[in-house]
């Protein structure tokens, strides 16, 4: 197997995963770090999850500059959402 096609197998198996589980729950977060509420520890654990997903994206993105907008997007999404997440956080009465 050459090295674009299986680099192609990857890069539609983290776009699945993108598509069906983290970019759904990313976006959930995202309207509730907007709307004032703070991150859980699930929240924060499901976050490095994301990370550890964006490392080992990145050498693909690097390979194949067509889903590097895409990656930047989903990296752009996760510091909002942890952005926001800490400003919430702070503005916590306590």
């Amino acid at each position: 197997m050459s090295n674009d096609t299986e680099d192609t197998g990857v890069i539609i198996a983290i776009l699945e995963r993108l598509n069906d589980f983290r970019l759904p729950r990313l976006l959930e977060l995202k309207e509730r770090m907007d709307a004032g509420e703070t991150l859980s520890e699930y929240d924060m654990e499901f976050l490095e999850r994301v990370m550890e997903d964006a490392s080992s994206a990145h050498a693909y993105a690097d390979r194949h500059p067509e889903v590097q907008p895409l990656y930047s997007r989903v990296i752009a999404l996760y510091s909002e959402i942890t952005a926001k997440g800490l400003e919430n956080e702070k503005s916590r009465p306590g």
